[in-house]
């Protein structure tokens, strides 16, 4: 992507984001999915546990969406075209933001190709600059569900990005207490502000029971999305090396990225039992949708959960 590209003007994003909620909201286009959560503790993690207090919004959008892909012979594609009461910003020539029509968490945002990509594909220096371009006015979480086997609900390539912290109380995001024990396995300095702003970029935490690789970031990154993406997009490709998903192959796995770290868990199935699973169930945030499931959830344990959907 050539340098003057981003179209998202600086310090407006969550300005928009705001005032497109709010007008989302009030339209009927934004249709908020209540829950209550609860803390449940294991391996010195913490786990938000959200339980859905009512799905029917959602089951009703998705029979539609079936009933117009059989009308139609072409399978449904809610981003192509996006609603554009949801429509939030324009970021690039290549991306747009967008509301989560059916979020859970507040805010939650879509960061979406103008052109249909498919889901599973690689990331792209287009991406990264898109999300960094967000992160530099959102301080949030943003994550990639490469895939269904990884939680991916739709086909049409998709980063997501909610904001911090994650929980009302305690580390902004669950897992944070275990970041600090990372164990770095070398060092990649590839260009002059690698060697500055780099450093390690394979890391494992012993703490997390299945396969994964970890790499820090640099927050500084924020004011340059150009060099912040071309140096994430190098860790990115470094951690999917590290965890056997080479570049030009696809596979399953839940990407997860702050300002500060990177971190890619390789998927072997979307559920346990009747639990669904996705990017932020590795940050620490899981999601039931009913009071049978939140038993399954504490009889078994989180992190026992996420054992596995990973791969050990």
């Amino acid at each position: 992507m050539v340098q003057g590209k981003i179209l998202l003007k600086p310090g407006t994003l969550w300005t928009s984001v705001k005032e497109q909620t709010e007008h989302a909201l009030q339209c009927g286009a934004l249709l908020s999915i209540p829950t209550e959560f609860e803390f449940v503790e294991q391996d010195n993690v913490r786990f938000l546990v959200r339980i859905l207090s009512n799905l029917n919004r959602k089951k009703a959008a998705k029979e539609k969406q079936e009933k117009q892909s059989a009308t139609s012979g072409q399978e449904f594609n809610p981003f192509l075209p996006y609603e554009e009461d949801l429509f939030v910003a324009d970021i690039s020539d290549s991306h747009v933001c967008i509301l989560n029509k059916f979020n859970v968490v507040d805010y939650h945002l879509l960061i979406i190709t103008r052109d249909f990509e498919e889901q599973e594909s690689l990331l792209t220096l287009e991406d990264f600059t898109a999300m960094w371009a967000c992160l530099a006015d959102f301080d949030g979480l943003a994550f990639y569900n490469s895939g269904k086997t990884a939680g991916a609900s739709q086909r049409h390539k998709h980063l997501q990005l909610v904001p911090l912290p994650l929980t009302p109380s305690g580390p902004q995001i669950p897992i944070e207490p275990l970041l600090t024990s990372a164990q770095f396995q070398n060092s990649i300095l590839s260009g002059a502000s690698a060697t500055q702003t780099m450093g390690f970029v394979n890391a494992t935490l012993p703490k997390l029971p299945f396969v994964h690789a970890f790499a820090p970031l640099n927050s500084h990154w924020v004011q340059s999305p150009f060099t912040a993406a071309q140096a994430t997009l190098e860790a990115y490709r470094t951690l999917l090396y590290a965890v056997g998903l080479h570049a030009g192959q696809s596979g399953a796995y839940n990407l997860l990225a702050t300002r500060e770290w990177m971190l890619i868990v390789p998927r072997s199935q979307e559920h346990f039992q009747s639990i669904s699973v996705n990017s932020l169930g590795f940050a620490g945030a899981l999601l039931v949708q009913n009071a049978a499931q939140m038993e399954i959830l504490k009889a078994q344990g989180p992190m026992t959960i996420l054992k596995n959907v990973a791969v050990s």
